[in-house]
């Protein structure tokens, strides 16, 4: 294990357990009973309170980078992907609609949630699936900024890996810009990289949350790059959009955690 990582005291630990489970029925009802009467704005504001107060419980502290680098307009926001935290850091800077595998949909209660929040889920291993997702996002853009995980699975953060280039169409026919966020968690004490929070390989939601729970010292950076525009018909296309993002962040991880 990480030097980085400390043990919570057993009754603290027991405790926070109780808090999450307290926390995630709350989100239950909201959705429940507030979110068919809210707007848009409201829905937002209550999302960001809520992953704000998760980030709290597990212990991890929110730094946000270049924030300024985003456009008012909406955009496709691609992202590396390190763990199921990763979508509840973002949402609690800045609310936003996220594709996902779909086997989240299927996890117990957070699935129903993200379904309920608007989550795309995407069957990888079905193209004709994928391509009307990519239609669909491309409606969605002209309204509402998504986020996508282009590398299609999660990694211990040291490095990116190569961006499926097939979501990136979507800006590209919603002629709305490409933004880039990398992301990666820190020990706050010794400021080095922590691979506590990677939800990788076998490991279980529940398994992942014990592990944050238990080392309750993290930061979670999120540093964003300047946009770029996604234009049909030009020489940028889906593959040189993706790979633009995927050099942003490997050249980040590159310096900063490793």
């Amino acid at each position: 294990m990480q030097s980085s990582q400390r043990a919570t005291p057993f009754l603290l630990y027991i405790t926070l357990w109780f808090l999450v489970w307290l926390h995630v029925l709350r989100g239950v009802m909201t959705l429940l009973v507030l979110f068919p009467f809210l707007n848009a704005n409201s829905k937002k504001q209550h999302i960001q309170r809520w992953s704000k107060r998760l980030l709290k419980i597990f212990g991890i502290q929110l730094q946000v980078n270049n924030a300024d680098t985003l456009p008012d307009s909406t955009y496709l926001l691609a992202s590396n992907h390190v763990s199921w935290m990763d979508i509840h850091a973002i949402n609690a800077f800045k609310p936003i609609r996220f594709v996902a595998k779909s086997e989240v949909e299927r996890w117990p209660i957070f699935g129903w949630m993200a379904k309920q929040l608007g989550t795309v889920f995407i069957n990888r291993e079905s193209s004709r699936h994928a391509r009307q997702v990519v239609t669909d996002m491309a409606v969605l853009l002209k309204t509402q900024s998504i986020c996508i995980f282009p590398e299609g699975t999660s990694t211990i953060g040291k490095s990116v890996q190569t961006f499926k280039p097939n979501l990136f169409e979507a800006a590209a026919q919603a002629g709305v810009p490409v933004c880039t966020l990398a992301l990666a968690y820190f020990d706050r004490i010794t400021g080095e990289h922590s691979e506590v929070p990677a939800f990788i390989g076998d490991m279980g939601l529940i398994g992942s949350m014990a592990s944050i729970l238990k080392n309750r010292r993290l930061r979670v950076e999120l540093t964003f790059f300047s946009p770029i525009k996604a234009k049909s018909g030009q020489a940028l296309d889906r593959k040189g959009l993706a790979l633009h993002s995927q050099e942003q962040i490997a050249q980040y991880l590159a310096k900063n955690c490793n």
